[in-house]
């Protein structure tokens, strides 16, 4: 960091009522980067012109993505603050071979109660931040994944440290990747960490089939560790004839040493299965042993009370710090009956500690949406973002005031809930899926600079009608882009610069038929 040291008074004549003060603070990755940048900021301030050229750049950042909905102010500004705050922690976009070193779940503000987190890395950044940046930025989202692959050499030796093979990310990472947890039981156990890193891998593989990453880059070497990490935590049950993993902690964090976590099965299962399909992507063998985990290891289910215990044992109506169980269905992909995906939503809901960090109820609103409710959806919509404080939006972790500030973990659970809940969006292996709904009081939803095979798309919708555009095809790859809508399958065209509209409807945005 570089700065003005700011005097410690400043004694005003009457003639200097209406006088300015600027004094700059530089943060950069390296001394020489710092340095730089404070070169070119102080011409610009000596010139005039710095606050034009900040919000120049910043109009021109606007005007490549947007998220925005016909509703309530407080709400919109939410949104708009939150994605600003999101988009300030990333490298400026078109910059090449920018470095990223991950994205803590304060950046590097620090918070009260001890939990400022020193700029560690978490699931926060995979699971609750990342797929935002990936829908406007992809390139950004690989920045965040090679600090991933900079990072497995520490990966490897966690696991190796533990007694197991393969990969076993840091519940805390930083520069080496080796577990800075300060309190070991999170570092040993909450090793759900994994799930989400192969995820945003996933997500990324999907939305832009960039294969390079995977192999030339060290993606398939990430996602290959961790599948063997799975395969040698898990235990045989010869009773239950199932995979069992046991002694960990799931993202509740007010239950640990617990056997057969449901949400942390569901994620070993989505790893596994994603790491088989992309090895055969990559012309590579698939080890048996992968398959045969993911299709034996047990997924805890009550079938008296229709819902998914968070474990084994778990009571019905013991507390749970924040979401867990109700990330299956989004954002973990893993298809419910709609019986169970509410059974699920209600009985949480009803026991989620009111003290949990903020990204909680943002995820229980993106359920009410799948379930096409949108009184209950408004109701968890608005309760998503009571943690943001004036005058600049900043949020605070818990609702109190403490912990993390300024706490991008919970923004990125509230983005989600809006470009992924509001639209429907799914990220799948064969395109886009959207099945829009408006909250109460949402009438419409605008979505811009989404990117998607290496086109950019705008997506607006309202509770009559869907728009689609192709604005761009940002690299010359880009194939040409269709609407499937469903149930009639029903196939539309999406040539770039021209708007497609259809009544309210389901579908899918894929590549076109040939």
């Amino acid at each position: 960091m570089l700065w003005m040291p700011v005097p410690p008074a400043l004694t005003l004549g009457e003639e200097e009522q209406d006088r300015t003060w600027d004094f700059l603070t530089v943060v950069g990755g390296s001394q020489a980067e710092a340095q730089g940048c404070f070169a070119e900021a102080l011409q610009l301030q000596t010139q005039g012109v710095l606050y034009t050229a900040h919000a120049d750049t910043w109009a021109q950042l606007w005007a490549g993505c947007g998220l925005d909905v016909a509703g309530p102010l407080a709400l919109r500004q939410a949104l708009r603050g939150s994605l600003y705050y999101l988009l300030s922690e990333l490298p400026q976009p078109g910059t090449q071979g920018s470095i990223s070193h991950g994205l803590s779940p304060g950046g590097l503000a620090n918070g009260s109660q001890e939990e400022c987190y020193w700029g560690h890395i978490f699931w926060d950044q995979d699971l609750w931040m990342f797929p935002n940046i990936l829908m406007f930025h992809p390139e950004a989202a690989r920045a965040i994944l090679e600090y991933r692959v900079r990072t497995l050499g520490g990966a490897l030796k966690n696991a190796q440290n533990l007694g197991y093979q393969g990969a076993k990310f840091a519940w805390e990472s930083a520069r080496t990747g080796l577990e800075v947890c300060p309190e070991d039981i999170y570092g040993t156990q909450e090793v759900h960490v994994n799930g989400a890193v192969v995820l945003a891998f996933q997500l990324y593989y999907h939305c832009t089939r960039d294969l390079q990453l995977f192999q030339e880059a060290g993606g398939w070497d990430v996602v290959s560790a961790v599948a063997e990490f799975w395969c040698s935590r898990v235990e045989w049950s010869p009773q239950e004839k199932m995979y069992h993993l046991k002694g960990v902690m799931p993202p509740d964090e007010y239950h640990s040493g617990v056997n057969n976590s449901v949400y942390t099965n569901v994620v070993v299962q989505n790893s596994l299965r994603f790491a088989a399909a992309l090895a055969k992507d990559l012309g590579l063998p698939v080890p048996n042993q992968w398959l045969e985990v993911a299709d034996r290891i047990k997924v805890p289910f009550d079938s008296e009370q229709n819902f998914h215990p968070e474990f084994d044992g778990y009571e019905r109506g013991e507390e749970v710090k924040q979401a867990d169980v109700v990330l299956l269905g989004y954002p973990i992909p893993f298809p419910l009956p709609p019986d169970i995906r509410r059974n699920n939503l209600e009985i949480y809901e009803a026991v989620t500690s009111a003290q949990g960090p903020a990204m909680t109820w943002s995820m229980f609103a993106v359920g009410w949406m799948e379930l096409k409710d949108p009184s209950t959806a408004q109701v968890l919509l608005s309760r998503s973002f009571i943690n943001v404080t004036e005058p600049f939006k900043v949020w605070t972790e818990n609702a109190d005031g403490s912990g993390a500030v300024n706490f991008l973990t919970g923004m990125g659970g509230f983005l989600q809930t809006a470009l992924f809940g509001c639209t429907g969006f799914r990220i799948t292996e064969t395109g886009v899926t959207f099945d829009p709904l408006c909250p109460d009081l949402v009438s419409g939803v605008s979505v811009s600079g989404i990117s998607y095979l290496g086109n950019k798309f705008n997506f607006t919708f309202s509770k009559d009608s869907v728009t689609l555009e192709v604005t761009a095809r940002a690299e010359p790859w880009a194939p040409l882009l269709e609407a499937e809508l469903w149930p009639s399958l029903a196939r539309l065209p999406l040539p770039p610069g021209h708007k497609v509209s259809f009544p309210h409807s389901a579908g899918r945005i894929q590549k076109a038929s040939p």
